[in-house]
This record gives C-alpha cells, sequence and structure tokens, in this order.
C-alpha cells in the first residue's frame, strides 16, 4: 500500500527487489491470487515448510510441559507467569536490536545458529529433568535463553520468507506459515499430554529439542541459487534510530503496527478470558476451557488458509477484520450458553488470523528489503509484548467487573481502534466514504476523493 491516493489498495510489489524476467519462475511474478497451496511448489520454501511442520509441533510441546513442569516443581500459577514473562522480556527489551542484527546478516546461517541454539536448550532441559536434577531457576534460565534467541530468530525467520518465494507469493507462504502454526497447537499439546502422563515431562522436551533437526535438514538442504536476493545494510551507526524513523514516516506501516498493538494487547488475552468464563461464567472447568482452545485454533487455521488463496494483502481488508474480530468478541460476551460461546471460537480464529496475516504481509510487501529485520522486529516486539502488558488490565477489569465486562471491553477496543485508523488511512490517502447500492444492496466502501467527484452530479 503506497500513501498516495491508492492507500486502500494493494501495496504494489517491492520495488526494491529485481522485476522478474519474463521466463521468471512463478514464485518471482506477483499474481493477485494464487491456489491454496502454490507457494510449496517453490523447492526451498517446501523444505522451510517440511521443516517447521516438525519443529512447530515440538515448540507446542514445551511450552505445555515447562508450564507443567514449573507448576509440579513450585506449586504457584504466579512462578509459570514468571516463567512466561522471562520467555517474552527479551523480545521487549531486545528486540529493535535483533532487528538491527537481521537486517546486517544473511538469513539462512544465522537461521542455523538460533534454532541450533534453541534445540540445545530444549536437550538440556530434557537432561536435566530426566534425571531429576532439575529445579525451577534451570527452567527460568532455559525460557530466557530461548527468549534471547527469538530475538533474533523470530525477524530473520519473518524476513527469510521472502527470501524464498519472492514478493508474488509472499501473502501465500506468510498464509500457510500461520496454518502451520496453528495446525500444531491442535497435535502439539495433545501429545504433550500424552508423553506427560504416560513417561514423563523431560520426554516432551526431548522430542522438542530433537524436532529441531527437521529445519536444520531443510536449511541446509537448500539451494543458494535460488534464493531472491536482498540487500543487506551495512554496519554503521544510527541504525536503530534510522529503522524507528522509517516506520514512523510511512502510514502504510505505523498505523497497521498500531493496530495490532491495540488488539494484540486488549482483544487477544485468550488465556485470560476463556479460562474465566469455563470457569466462573459457565462452571465447566478446564474440559470446557481445552475445547475452547480447540475450537479458536480451528478457526485460525481455516483464517490461514483461506488468507493463502489471496494474491494481496489490503489494509481495508485489515480494518474489516479486526472491527468483525472485536465485534464477535462483544457478542460472544452477551452468549447465554456455553455451546452459543464455544461456537463463536470458530468465527472468532478466523478473523484473529486474518488480522495477522493481512498485518505481516502488507507491512513486508510495504518495506524496503534493507529495512525488513528492524521493521519485522518492531512489529513481533508489538504483538508479542501486547499480551503481556495487557493481561494484568484485562485481568484486573475481568476480576473487578466480570467475565462478560472484561471481554466485552477488549471487542470495543478493538472495534474503536479499527475504525480511528480505517479513518487516518482514509484521510492519508485521500480517500472518501461512499454509500450506495450495488445489485440491489447496499453497500460501503471508501474511494478516492477525485472518482467520487467525477461520478457526482453537476449542480
Amino acid at each position: 500500500m503506497s500513501s498516495g491516493t491508492g492507500a486502500a489498495s494493494a501495496p504494489a510489489p517491492d520495488p526494491h527487489d529485481s522485476p522478474p524476467a519474463p521466463d521468471a519462475p512463478a514464485s518471482a511474478r506477483p499474481a493477485r491470487k494464487s491456489s491454496m497451496f502454490s507457494s510449496l511448489k517453490v523447492r526451498n520454501y517446501r523444505l522451510f515448510f517440511m521443516g517447521q511442520v516438525v519443529s512447530n509441533i515440538g515448540t507446542w510441546m514445551q511450552r505445555i510441559a515447562q508450564d507443567w513442569l514449573v507448576l509440579s516443581l513450585t506449586g504457584s500459577s504466579a512462578a509459570v507467569g514468571i516463567t512466561t514473562a522471562l520467555q517474552f522480556l527479551p523480545m521487549l527489551l531486545f528486540g529493535l536490536y535483533g532487528g538491527v542484527l537481521v537486517d546486517r546478516l544473511r538469513k539462512r546461517p544465522t537461521l542455523l545458529v538460533t534454532q541450533t541454539s534453541m534445540a540445545l536448550t530444549a536437550i538440556a532441559l530434557a537432561v536435566l529433568t530426566l534425571t531429576g536434577q532439575v529445579q525451577v531457576w534451570h527452567v527460568y534460565v532455559a525460557a530466557f535463553a530461548v527468549g534471547l534467541a527469538t530475538v533474533v530468530d523470530n525477524p530473520a525467520r519473518q524476513s527469510f520468507v521472502s527470501e524464498l518465494v519472492g514478493p508474488g507469493q509472499l501473502q501465500n507462504a506468510v498464509s500457510l506459515n500461520s496454518a502451520n502454526f496453528q495446525s500444531a497447537r491442535l497435535v502439539g499439546p495433545a501429545v504433550a499430554g500424552l508423553l506427560i502422563t504416560g513417561v514423563g515431562t523431560g520426554y516432551a522436551f526431548l522430542f522438542n529439542g530433537l524436532s529441531f533437526i527437521a529445519p536444520l535438514t531443510g536449511l541446509l538442504l537448500m539451494r543458494a541459487r535460488e534464493l531472491h536476493v536482498v540487500e543487506r545494510a551495512p554496519r554503521g551507526k544510527g541504525q536503530l534510530r534510522a529503522g524507528v524513523r522509517y516506520v514512523t514516516g510511512r502510514p502504510e506501516l505505523i498505523w497497521p503496527i498500531v493496530l495490532v498493538g491495540f488488539v494484540g494487547t486488549f482483544a487477544f488475552n485468550f488465556p485470560v478470558y476463556l479460562s474465566a468464563f469455563a470457569d466462573d461464567v459457565f462452571h465447566a472447568g478446564a474440559g470446557a476451557y481445552s475445547m475452547f482452545n480447540t475450537l479458536m485454533a480451528v478457526g485460525s487455521v481455516a483464517g490461514a488458509l483461506l488468507a493463502a488463496r489471496r494474491g494481496t494483502a489490503r489494509l481495508r481488508l485489515l480494518i474489516m477484520a479486526a472491527m468483525a474480530f472485536g465485534a464477535l468478541e462483544i457478542l460472544a460476551a452477551t452468549t447465554p450458553t456455553l455451546w452459543m460461546f464455544a461456537l463463536l471460537m470458530v468465527p472468532l480464529g478466523l478473523f484473529g488470523m486474518t488480522v495477522n496475516v493481512t498485518t505481516n504481509t502488507s507491512i513486508q510487501m510495504s518495506t524496503d528489503p534493507a529495512m525488513r529485520g528492524r521493521v519485522m522486529a518492531l512489529y513481533m516486539m508489538v504483538f508479542l509484548g501486547g499480551s503481556p502488558v495487557g493481561a494484568p488490565i484485562v485481568g484486573w477489569i475481568t476480576d473487578t467487573y466480570g467475565a462478560r465486562i472484561g471481554l466485552a471491553a477488549g471487542g470495543a477496543v478493538a472495534v474503536l481502534a479499527a475504525a480511528v485508523i480505517g479513518l487516518i488511512l482514509a484521510r492519508v490517502g485521500n480517500l472518501r466514504l461512499s454509500v450506495g447500492w450495488h445489485r440491489g444492496h447496499p453497500r460501503v466502501r471508501f474511494v478516492p476523493r477525485e472518482q467520487q467527484e467525477a461520478l457526482a452530479p453537476a449542480a
């Protein structure tokens, strides 16, 4: 998306990437529509995707096992919260510095280092647990170590996708990555539960450590000559400030990040909302909480796959999806029965994933490749850091006024933020609201101001 007249249209292919030749592969040619799995035709991306399938399952297994181990060692939910905070803290403190490093370094060797470090951390935790030597401070250190690796690994993986598939398949590849992660969310916790109850927590850590063999093998088997060459940023002073100035000076970057910040901080705190509904509203216990999460994951997978069919990432879709997401939360807050609430988890997951994928893709496609690591680091810092910051706030609202008020308040923030930012983007793009009829149905949309004035009847 440009910041000029076409602010509501899809972003153009990145002008900093070399234009594709007539005989260039399909991945290098931008396309408005694509098949659901078109980016998997690219060999390098296929290797990356298959490695992530295995690794993501291990990641979800470790999340469950880590929380359960801390709870078993301490009997304290606060200790579980400390573990989560330690894992997110490095991203909040050093996320932008990680983006600077990613812009300077080659992505594939960088990922080999970060993925190896996370594998070794998981295996060390597995050995300590299986030998009965583990203490809670070991888990704290491991969580912080994984967080440090994530500071570089996250923006490197996000920006590496564009090198794998090029601008033409970026929307499809980002969507499939999201579907991959959410599908693992359906499998990983279930497998972790079986391992923990059957043979012990340590084997879940061991599986996660060994699961990194898959992405590491995929990275090693990639053909370097088939990667899309991206200019790396040279070493220099002030690159962190330059990255922040770059984002704040571009409405098509800063406002989607601001929107995700509001939505992620107040509307995406589902551990708080769903546990409160399961326990305090419907009095159904852990089984209902698990069902709510599973149904939301199903919707998230569906949303990611639908996004994979789209060839572009329009910011007006982002605004509409964020408003629909918030409105569904408000509706869910008023539902009288457990089953009505549970069924709404599917569309909530779908629209929530649409917000995530559309933001990710539009930001990457609107960013200079030399700045992409810093921009994606800022995006991930806002997105991942929002939930831990917002959790105490929405938790206090939920405890004080009830789960229904808490969820409705989160949804209202999402709707309001989407409406305000939509109007800001429309103003920046010189657009006006057009209300009319189309094939017998009312239609509300933003159109270029010049177009509306040309269509208006003469006085």
